[in-house]
């Protein structure tokens, strides 16, 4: 078969010239496109089932949250391990399934079983939700709103927290790529409605009562249309409330004809939620943090870029005085990561090529074997980019030039060998002539020593076959090493 191959191929060398140029041409398109990062993602095939209930305490939320979730969920085909976390206030549910049910299966079988779940929640403790469709490399990209020192008093943590949630997080979650953009620290702005319950009592009226006409009274509604003269006018009833005079304007109850309204018995305004927690930084007092999180399975090199041109363009519409500041960005370390591996394959292969010119003595055959290195590395990313695997460090840094171009330099070696041993004969004969005892000398001296070069690089690869076999975080550590070599 081998010995086909090789005939074939001198034969038709044109045929062999094409087929360069595609694996040449190819190789540099998939170099392009193949997803690039730091290190393999070896997160399991996992999807969180999210709780909140601020009122309930670390054993409530186990017993009314979390258990009845897991209890859902222990049956679905293809679970191998629930875990969960009970915090007060917080029920974090982890399921891990068989990788080869891919991402969105697992999903699609937990979004069925949440609605079950949510019955046997009590009304009002909490609705489960499945967390966003990101890995434990998914955080490509955080930043801070900064205020510039000439503006430090003029924006207070409510404003950044607003400035965050209003224009820079609903810009940056439209980009193909980002799942999810969290935000940390900060005040969140609500309205709050002080009760004053001495006039509340004096004028009989319970809390209830108070909330009632909140709910009530922020609200749309409809009322079908009028036809008049070929118009059509439609009724709507605005009640949303849209101000903090709005609120005080509320009828809570008419006592003798006479209006109560929510200012009367509360001092209304601007206030914030219950806080958790806080983002410090740079010793530099409180800070707004926001946190892109990156799809799985995207490829973050031109996720985090577009990421960098999204922030570049909302910079210019922020408020004065107020600019974004990152202080973690994934492209640093896959640049990095990627100038180590190119600069160790661009010494290695200059190394290779320097001692194979120099050991065969002849520039030509040095150049030859030399040639085998870039169209190995070409073919190896066309076929990682058929076939999905990443471009990082464990898979760019197996590659061996020693062990790719072992079996060229035998066979160039003897081919080389016995061309000078036959130079007298080739200096009598005529070009077609020469041409074709050249070929005759290339095929004899290549099938001669092509099952040893073979033979000899088979014992190297079998030491690879084991890792092939590996599984769970293991597997998707060392697989691409073994894949790629």
């Amino acid at each position: 078969m081998l010995s086909y191959i090789i005939k074939y191929s001198i034969r038709n060398k044109f045929l062999v010239l094409l087929f360069t140029a595609f694996i040449v041409g190819f190789g540099s398109y998939s170099l392009t496109q193949i997803p690039i990062g730091a290190v393999p993602d070896v997160t399991n095939n996992q999807v969180q089932v999210i709780t909140t209930s601020r009122n309930l305490s670390t054993q409530e939320m186990e017993k009314f949250i979390t258990y009845p979730v897991e209890l859902e969920m222990v049956n679905l085909p293809g679970v191998k391990e629930i875990r969960s976390i009970s915090k007060f206030g917080l029920s974090v549910v982890t399921i891990v399934f068989e990788d080869n049910l891919g991402t969105y299966l697992p999903r699609q079988l937990i979004a069925e079983k949440i609605k079950s779940a949510s019955e046997k929640i009590p009304k009002g403790f909490g609705s489960p939700e499945m967390g966003p469709i990101s890995t434990g490399l998914g955080e490509i990209y955080q930043y801070t709103l900064e205020v510039e020192p000439a503006y430090k008093n003029s924006y207070s943590l409510t404003d950044l927290r607003t400035i965050q949630d209003w224009i820079v997080k609903r810009q940056l979650s439209g980009i193909p790529g980002v799942v999810e953009v969290n935000t940390w620290g900060g005040k969140l702005k609500q309205y709050e409605i002080a009760i004053n319950t001495q006039k509340l009592n004096a004028m009989n009226i319970t809390a209830g009562d108070v909330l009632t006409a909140l709910e009530k009274n922020n609200n749309v509604a409809g009322g079908g249309y009028i036809e008049k003269e070929n118009q059509t006018y439609f009724i709507r009833g605005e009640g949303l409330v849209a101000s903090v005079d709005d609120i005080k304007s509320i009828v809570v109850q008419n006592k003798d004809g006479l209006p109560i309204y929510i200012k009367d018995i509360a001092n209304v305004g601007f206030g914030s939620a219950i806080r958790f927690g806080a983002i410090t930084g740079n010793g530099e007092g409180e800070k707004v943090l926001g946190q892109v999180m990156m799809l799985k399975n995207a490829n973050s090199k031109k996720v985090i870029e577009a990421v960098k041109e999204r922030v570049a363009f909302i910079s210019k519409s922020l408020p004065k005085g107020i600019y974004i500041n990152a202080f973690l960005d994934r492209s640093e370390l896959i640049e990095r990561t990627t100038a180590t591996v190119t600069e160790n394959l661009i010494l290695g292969c200059l190394i290779v090529i320097l001692i194979v010119v120099l050991l065969l003595g002849n520039l030509r055959s040095g150049l030859v074997v030399a040639s085998v290195i870039p169209l190995s590395l070409l073919f190896a990313l066309s076929l990682m980019y058929l076939f999905g695997v990443d471009a990082n460090l464990m898979s760019l840094g197996a590659i061996d030039f020693g062990i790719i171009i072992d079996g060229a330099v035998i066979i160039v070696e003897f081919i080389t060998y016995k061309m000078m041993g036959r130079e007298q004969q080739f200096v009598a004969l005529k070009k077609r002539e020469k041409t074709a005892m050249k070929d005759e000398v290339v095929t004899s001296g290549a099938t001669k020593m092509m099952n040893s070069a073979i033979f000899g690089q088979l014992i190297i690869l079998i030491v690879f076959i084991p890792i092939l076999s590996l599984s769970g975080v293991e597997g998707k550590m060392f697989k691409p090493m073994a894949l790629t070599f």
